[in-house]
Order: C-alpha cells, then sequence, then structure tokens
C-alpha cells in the first residue's frame, strides 16, 4: 500500500473530479498512480497533461521514446515504471531479453540509435550537469533540436514520476508482473 491512500473522484474539489475521471480512463494502466497523485489535484492534472502533451507531438518515434523512459527508469530505480514500461516496450516489438537488458554495456538487439537514445537518457538521469558536447552532435545526426529538447523533457519527467512513485511507495497494480531492475543497479544496503 502507497504511503498515502488512494483517492476516489468523490475526495477531490468538484472542480478536479473531471480530470481524475479523464486522466484515470487514459493512464488505465497505470490505476495506482492517479488515486495517490490526486491528494495534489493540480499536480496531478499538470504532471498527467504534459505527458500528454508531450505524446500527442508525434515528435518523437515511440519506441525511441519508451527506450529512454525504460533507462531512465532503470537508472533511477523505479521498479514500478520499469514494469509498466517494459510491457509497453515489448508492445512496439523489442524482446523481453532485450528490455530487461537494457541498461548493459552491450544489450542484445539494440541499434547503433537505439544505444544511443538509451545512454543519453542515462546520462541525463545520472548526471546532467556532466553532459559533453560530443553526446549532442551524436544527437543531433538524427533528430532536430526540437526533438532533442522534447527527448530532454521526457527523461526529466520521467525522473519526476519515479521520484514520486518511489518516494511515496506506489505500488504494482495487482497482475502485474515486477521487472527486476537492471544488474548493476540494484539498490544496495
Amino acid at each position: 500500500m502507497a504511503r498515502v491512500p488512494n483517492l476516489n473522484v468523490n475526495d477531490l474539489p468538484e472542480h478536479y473530479q473531471g480530470d481524475f475521471n479523464r486522466l484515470s480512463g487514459i493512464f488505465s494502466g497505470f490505476t495506482n498512480q492517479v488515486p495517490v497523485y490526486a491528494h495534489c489535484p493540480a499536480g496531478m492534472k499538470q504532471i498527467f497533461e504534459t505527458t500528454l502533451a508531450l505524446r500527442e507531438t508525434g515528435n518523437f518515434p515511440k519506441r525511441l521514446m519508451e527506450i529512454a523512459v525504460i533507462a531512465a527508469s532503470h537508472a533511477n530505480r523505479c521498479e514500478y515504471c520499469v514494469t509498466h514500461h517494459s510491457a509497453i516496450l515489448t508492445g512496439l516489438g523489442l524482446d523481453a531479453d532485450t528490455v530487461s537488458d537494457i541498461t548493459r554495456a552491450e544489450p542484445v538487439k539494440l541499434s547503433e540509435l537505439e544505444l544511443l537514445v538509451r545512454d543519453y537518457a542515462i546520462a541525463v538521469s545520472e548526471r546532467a550537469w556532466g553532459l559533453r558536447d560530443d553526446m549532442f552532435e551524436r544527437l543531433r545526426e538524427h533528430f532536430s533540436n526540437e526533438q532533442i529538447v522534447e527527448l530532454t523533457m521526457r527523461i526529466a519527467l520521467t525522473g519526476m514520476f519515479n521520484t514520486i512513485n518511489q518516494a511515496l511507495d506506489i505500488e504494482l497494480e495487482e497482475g502485474m508482473i515486477t521487472m527486476p531492475l537492471a544488474e548493476g543497479l540494484e539498490e544496495t544496503g
């Protein structure tokens, strides 16, 4: 159970009830998030609306974006997001072994571009302050400035979800099979 109780639509001020219902429907696979995030209804609305806005631009290939989300979630040790987005990524054609090994130095079956996106997501998550210009030169070979900014925003947004999920101990929904964190990134001590 999360560190705060789930809310239902009737627990919210009337002007947020529509947002709660709509977001619960859109993010129906993430049913343990919206009821916890709803304790801060303005924050719930904004964080999920930002996710939707970035998703709806269609400016960045979905498979690559999901690789970034999984890599960032592994770097941030968020089992909730790793599990959910692993299912999404396998649905986009990446096999389960590759998804579970995604942060290994030499993961199987990732293209050079997929490795670049993965490496960028990990770097942004672990040491955004230390990114080197050569990373951006490589990104610019494949993506526009708009796409690079969108990717960076989505990685940072993933980090926010990861932090909230972990701090509030949001549990996986019943029936979800836990995806282990990548080797070398498991929580220690």
